[in-house]
């Protein structure tokens, strides 16, 4: 059974003599520990990102493993406390329990077991410290892969020989490539949900991911020069021969466009780039500057032109001429690296906006601006790549110097640099970048932002007195699992457009806004409507916050206090079924039960009625209620001359099916079990409309399907009768109704006479609802025969 948090309760004397030994154990480590949360464990700020505590309890686990003090008899329990830190705090979810409740709102499992030294030395994480390989998860893959750059990744599982024999080749092949196109890696370890769900079966696996195309996976001898071959056919971009038919047409075509020219003169005398670097650097400076080489063997007048006599490369920025001195980079290296850095550095920058330009350069376009304090960022340079990307997206990038501006960047919030987009509609209306500072994560982020409808909050546009309905996400941007919901936000706010706002708050910087709302952990997640408050206790999914908007619009699981549990379940009428969750918010299972819970009343709306106690705030109520342990699950059946009778669950899953099924067995029988006998007798010869459920009782489908035709029964009741055949029992029915496969749905309507026709008609759906609603369609189609038909008939 499923792990639940117990209450404090008197043992009897014999049971904490048979406990003491154990406790004493676990007494040496809280004495270890005392004073000392998870970070201080790991040795690590609360800010600190996922990486930065992998890194630390990497270290730690090489020194405090007990492999390597075996002569310390607490080593094994100081180390499962450090590794049990680790676990939670490298999991969004279990460490936003943690900063928000502590240890008391965790799994007591959490960290139990651990690899031996060898795994931490060798095998943990195999690219973690590899500058040139980005190591990707869940988390940011697919704003990576969809970014519009080439990324060539290598998919590996920590204890596959094979990954390790591979390592030194990729890291020499990821240095060669480094800048010309993305060399990721993907834990299947730690990422096994990603990594099935891109179909990995097999380690390593090397795929090249392209934006909007299927990825190919590489199947040739793992050595670095089949690898740069294989990548290098994906770098599409043309390299153009210049020539006297189209020199002067093809640069002043560039330049038109606002893209210069990088031109290698090739002689006898060498000093020309080869063809793969010129590959590379076309790749490299893509909608930047276009890349051309020119013959000087064969068109020696041309390159004297040029003032060329042997081989050279050139940079020729827009506008630029041979007359305008230093307007044209002569580059004096052959290094596709050294040229690319000395191109960018040479490029414009990105444009400047002041306080003077800025509120009428955004008023009718969509910017992405970065925002600086003097001293331009190291990645700046590489800001200037974000035009090609977003061109087509229609976003003009710019920038801000809030050392010039500072009262502008002042007003916007602003302290630090960082990357915003603001969406046209005025310089209130905006949203600041919280992911990596690279390059493939800005542009997915602008892109994502100018659809969707988040706006940065401050106390100048917080909706503390707004009448529409809002979402506010109060987060910290050090904290992953604050990073991960953005996202999220975003596509939860294009599907409730016009409905209800979305907006977020950095606590960091509006200290104040986030204690008035007594914010204890981040991210929290709070939706204001009116008057109302209600914090978001959910899945950090798009779909988890819909369904909890959904819920708050139309509640389906009651809240209930002592005086309305009195009222309503204990005085409920006859007949009447109640489901009641007894819970903590500190409790762990408690919190992944709740969207579990809501997502079941919704299921059993009309038929069985729904509620939840919180014991944290009525904790006496619930001792008298003999509740012993959180989550407590029970129903209250409809026998109201028993009103304090009641079963609990104790089923493995938690999940909403597995509750409705359980709920719905307390209801009595809709449907009717037939025989072959009643099946010719009322169902082809009476005079009723029918649906049949036909089933095998070892089939799992069926057996799922069952309290949804149960459903279905009570939904058509009056209408149209429901039935069921047990194809094992009764196997010639079947076959004579032509029952191939099971469960199979029929549908008997009444033609106003006996019915030869034993297949009936087939509804292909599991879905009670749909179900339904095709048996009536199919009824008003009828009605105008059977209103035909001869009074005798009927």
């Amino acid at each position: 059974m499923a792990h639940r948090v117990a209450l404090r309760a008197q043992r009897p004397r014999s049971v904490w003599l048979t406990v003491l030994p154990m406790l004493l154990t676990v007494l040496l480590v809280a004495v270890w520990a005392e004073g000392q949360d998870y970070y201080e464990l790991l040795g690590v700020s609360r800010e600190a990102t996922t990486k930065e505590i992998r890194r630390a309890f990497k270290q730690l686990a090489l020194t405090m493993h007990p492999d390597k003090n075996p002569g310390d008899a607490s080593a094994h329990e100081k180390f499962l406390q450090v590794n049990r830190a680790y676990e939670v705090l490298k999991d969004e979810d279990l460490r936003k329990k943690y900063d928000k409740y502590g240890e008391k709102g965790l799994d007591e499992q959490q960290g139990g077991r651990y690899e031996s030294w060898n795994y931490y030395r060798y095998d943990f994480g195999i690219y973690d410290d590899d500058l040139e390989i980005i190591t990707l998860d869940s988390g940011d893959f697919e704003a990576a892969v969809n970014s519009g750059e080439i990324w060539f990744i290598n998919f590996y599982f920590p204890r596959c020989s094979h990954c390790h024999q591979l390592a030194p080749t990729w890291r020499e092949f990821a240095k060669e490539m480094d800048g010309v196109i993305r060399i990721g890696a993907v834990n299947c370890g730690d990422n096994n949900h990603l990594c099935r769900r891109k179909g990995i079966n097999s380690y390593p696996s090397l795929y090249i991911y392209r934006s909007g195309q299927r990825p190919e996976k590489f199947n040739g001898e793992r050595n670095r020069d089949n690898l740069v071959r294989f990548s290098m056919q994906f770098i599409t971009t043309t390299i153009t021969q210049l020539w006297q038919g189209n020199v002067f047409s093809e640069i002043e075509s560039a330049f038109s466009s606002g893209l210069g020219w990088l031109i290698t003169f090739c002689s006898d005398s060498g000093d020309c780039l080869e063809p793969r670097t010129r590959q590379k650097l076309a790749g490299m400076l893509d909608g930047l500057v276009k890349v051309g080489w020119m013959d000087c063997t064969t068109d020696e007048q041309i390159c004297a032109s040029f003032q060329v006599t042997s081989g050279a490369t050139a940079l020729f920025p827009p506008g630029s001429a041979l007359n305008k001195p230093g307007s044209v980079l002569w580059l004096n290296t052959l290094d596709s690296k050294e040229i690319y850095n000395q191109v960018i550095n040479h490029l414009p920058d990105l444009e400047l906006l002041t306080s003077d330009s800025f509120q009428s350069k955004l008023a009718h376009h969509r910017w992405l601006i970065s925002f600086t304090f003097g001293n331009k960022n190291s990645a700046s340079n590489e800001y200037k790549k974000l035009q090609a990307f977003l061109r087509n997206d229609h976003i003009q990038v710019g920038r801000v110097d809030c050392i010039a501006d500072s009262e502008l960047c002042q007003s916007l919030y602003i302290h630090k640099p960082c990357m915003a987009v603001f969406k046209g509609l005025g310089i209130h209306d905006f949203e600041i970048h919280h992911g990596k500072d690279v390059l493939y994560n800005i542009v997915g982020f602008a892109r994502d932002s100018v659809r969707a409808f988040v706006t940065t909050l401050g106390p100048d546009n917080f909706p503390s007195d707004k009448k529409e309905p809002w979402l506010v996400d109060f987060f910290a941007p050090w904290c992953p699992p604050c990073r991960a919901l953005l996202p999220e936000l975003r596509k939860a706010s294009i599907q409730l457009a016009g409905q209800m706002k979305f907006g977020t708050l950095d606590c960091t910087i509006h200290h104040n806004l986030c204690s008035r709302y007594n914010i204890q952990a981040y991210p929290t997640t709070v939706i204001f409507n009116g008057s109302s408050v209600h914090e978001y206790e959910g899945h950090h999914s798009a779909d988890g916050i819909l369904e909890f908007i959904q819920d708050l619009v139309n509640p389906s699981v009651l809240t209930l206090d002592p005086s309305s549990f009195t009222e309503k379940v204990k005085g409920r009428d006859e007949g009447q079924i109640w489901a009641v969750d007894f819970y903590a918010p500190w409790c762990g299972p408690c919190q992944a039960l709740m969207p579990e819970w809501r997502r079941m009343a919704r299921l059993l709306s009309g038929q069985i009625l729904v509620g939840s106690v919180d014991c944290q705030r009525f904790q006496s109520f619930c001792q008298s209620q003999s509740v012993r342990a959180y989550p407590e699950i029970r129903l209250y059946p409809g026998n109201s001359r028993q009103p304090d009778r009641y079963t609990s669950y104790n089923g493995w899953h938690r999940d909403a099916h597995s509750l409705r099924t359980w709920a719905l067995s307390f209801l009595p029988r809709a449907s009717v079990d037939l025989t072959p006998e009643t099946f010719r007798s009322l169902v082809l010869s009476g005079r009723d409309h029918w649906v049949l459920d036909f089933y095998a009782p070892w089939c799992g489908p069926c057996q799922h399907f069952a309290p949804e035709f149960e459903v279905l029964a009570r939904m058509l009741k009056g209408e149209v009768r429901a039935g069921k055949v047990d194809c094992q029992a009764h196997y010639q029915t079947c076959q004579s109704a032509g029952i191939t496969a099971y469960p199979t749905v029929r549908f008997y309507p009444y033609l106003g006479k006996k019915r030869h026709e034993q297949s009936g008609e087939h509804i292909n759906s599991r879905d009670a609802n749909v179900i339904a609603d095709t048996v009536r369609q199919r009824l008003q189609q009828l009605l105008p025969r059977l209103h035909n038909k001869p009074k005798d008939e009927l």
